[in-house]
């Protein structure tokens, strides 16, 4: 794999997003999005070892499109500047609690859980939290979890604590979270290494059990 492509052609992509220079400069694209398919397909068999919930899955189903959805965007600006990927049950359309790698020049990064649930759905996550809080805190304890994920993150949490919930609560700063997220940085220069896929799949290995975890609220 030649990942660098990848980065190479984002970088420029950034300084020149517009529809003419990406018509111009496709058969540029098509390589970064082979290298990112090669890499996804590798990754896919890994995670597949240890969860088989996603053994079914195909490359086209985790993979996201570089077209922006500019419809309600005050950036119009066409393009994504990062290409990434999502293993889940059903792909990247799931609501399921997932596998996520993001490649962006300077800004790559590893991730896992599940980003701003719907309604329904979170009130379940917090029950869950509420419910079985400790098994939570067990993981995020382990010296292996912590060795690429320091907790949840903490962007889009509620001032006041959800209803049906106390302050006192030991867990309350989980339960005021409207998503239930952990992400961990990614070097651009890994990209390189001839390890990369054992790079990306050691914190998706630690990810297991959370993602078990918040999907046990939605089955």
């Amino acid at each position: 794999m030649q990942l660098q492509l990848v980065l190479d052609f984002l970088k420029k992509l950034k300084k020149n997003n517009s529809k003419e220079w990406f018509d111009a400069n496709r058969p540029a694209y098509e390589k970064a999005k082979n290298e990112v398919k090669e890499l996804v397909g590798e990754v896919l068999a890994k995670v597949a070892v240890f969860d088989p919930s996603i053994a079914s899955l195909e490359v086209k189903d985790c993979m996201f499109r570089i077209n922006r959805d500019v419809r309600f965007a005050k950036d119009k600006s066409p393009y994504k500047t990062n290409m990434a990927f999502m293993i889940a049950p059903r792909g990247k359309k799931s609501i399921k609690s997932c596998y996520y790698f993001h490649i962006e020049p300077g800004n790559c990064f590893v991730a896992g859980g599940i980003y701003m649930p719907l309604p329904e759905h979170l009130k379940l996550l917090r029950q869950e939290v509420d419910y079985s809080g400790d098994e939570l805190k067990k993981l995020f304890a382990s010296k292996e979890f912590k060795k690429y994920f320091t907790g949840f993150e903490e962007e889009a949490k509620l001032v006041r604590m959800p209803q049906g919930y106390t302050e006192d609560h030991v867990y309350s700063e989980w339960l005021k979270l409207k998503s239930f997220t952990v992400t961990s940085p990614f070097d651009d220069v890994l990209l390189s290494n001839k390890d990369i896929v054992k790079q990306i799949t050691d914190p998706f290995m630690q990810l297991y059990k959370l993602n078990q975890f918040l999907n046990k609220a939605l089955d």
